[in-house]
């Protein structure tokens, strides 16, 4: 049986802060982007828009679609169904892709850190082909499953027909399909550990090497920025995915069909600037900090012990608004022992009446459970003899 506890925790956050010149929320009255078809820009936490243009409007995506391909191969790394370090045999087909690539060698042997790395870094469609056919036994059922994951993320306007983004008529995304896309794939935090790579030597089995250099130059030119999937065709235009970090926001931007590679880049630099500007995330629970009230244990060498959240919690706002923020605390029956860092209940966080996010609650110490002297002690009250 749960404990609801009676109380309310409530608190009004403030959120102050001066909007940037030229970056105010009048901004969003005025195309912030350059030369480019679509473009949106949200909350990684809360998946807000805080800005979008032709956001829905069906167009291909080059190698944008990379994103996908990504997110199926770390689905499979936390299923269980492979490892990073587990070997991949490049078939002919693989190796054979045309495009951007890193020259795999047919019939050679690299890991799936290699091949995920390669395609982050730069690209590589022959990398992406060979772990398609690795998780799926064909590039076929692989695409299948992108589309059945894009269906599951909701992504009503994308259709995937490779996993690489070379060129098909039936093949195409929006600009809020593949924020919702990106944003799931950052999830994995194993992401970061490559794309923040700028150049780096790819060593084949026989000491070939192949450098890499990252396609997403956002990472040189603007600080705030740790990762992005970039692509170009002809016909897609120059696009990119990427987040950036700053003051605990992370935005995630897109923009599609640009001119130049220019544009995509000061375009997304535009949306960021006037997302951090205009918009913070509060800490409104820390990781690190107990809670003021502790929890009721049963059994246990102790009544009660401290708990504190799972994670960090944080509610998103503009800096003009003060929301209202209020937490209800919820207590499983806990029987001891009790372990440091249990599942002992959880916390709804309320943003202006409106549930926006729930943490688990976890145990801040442990609690042996009581033996038979304990429960003398108890009985006794201690008495010296």
């Amino acid at each position: 049986m749960k404990k609801l506890y009676a109380f309310m925790l409530s608190t009004a956050i403030a959120v102050s802060g001066m909007a940037m010149s030229g970056f105010t929320l009048e901004t969003n009255q005025r195309s912030l982007i350059k030369n480019s078809k679509s473009a949106y820009l949200m909350d990684y936490n809360s998946g807000e828009c805080l800005y979008k243009e032709n956001e829905t409007a069906r167009m291909p995506i080059a190698s944008v679609c990379k994103v996908m391909t990504l997110t199926l191969v770390f689905d499979a790394v936390n299923d269980g169904a492979i490892s990073l370090d587990d070997t991949v045999v490049v078939s002919a087909n693989a190796a054979g892709m045309g495009g951007s690539q890193v020259f795999l060698d047919k019939n050679c042997e690299y890991s799936v850190d290699q091949l995920v790395k390669s395609i982050i870094v730069c690209s590589a469609n022959d990398s992406c082909v060979a772990l398609s056919e690795t998780v799926a036994g064909s590039e076929e059922e692989f695409i299948a499953r992108m589309n059945e994951k894009a269906k599951d993320l909701g992504c009503a306007d994308t259709l995937f027909a490779n996993c690489t983004g070379l060129p098909r008529d039936t093949q195409y995304s929006c600009a809020k399909d593949v924020a919702t896309m990106f944003s799931n794939l950052i999830k994995n935090e194993e992401y970061f550990k490559y794309s923040k790579i700028w150049l780096e030597d790819f060593v084949h089995s026989s000491d070939r090497t192949t450098s890499m250099t990252n396609t997403n130059k956002l990472i040189k030119r603007y600080s705030f920025c740790d990762g992005g999937k970039t692509g170009f065709t002809n016909e897609a235009g120059f696009c990119l995915a990427s987040t950036a970090v700053k003051n605990n926001l992370r935005l995630v931007s897109v923009v599609l069909g640009a001119s130049t590679s220019n544009d995509r880049f000061e375009s997304a630099i535009n949306m960021f600037e006037f997302g951090f500007a205009n918009y913070k995330n509060k800490i409104v629970l820390d990781k690190d900090v107990t809670l003021n009230d502790e929890f009721f244990v049963r059994g246990g060498k102790k009544d009660t012990f401290l708990v504190r959240p799972e994670r960090n919690a944080y509610v998103f706002s503009a800096v003009d608004n003060t929301p209202d923020v209020t937490f209800v605390v919820v207590a499983n029956e806990v029987k001891a022992p009790v372990k440091e860092c249990d599942v002992v209940g959880y916390i709804e966080v309320y943003k202006d009446g409106v549930l926006v996010d729930k943490v688990n609650v976890v145990a801040a110490e442990t609690v042996e459970k009581a033996g038979f002297i304990d429960y003398f002690k108890q009985i006794t009250g201690e008495w010296s003899i």
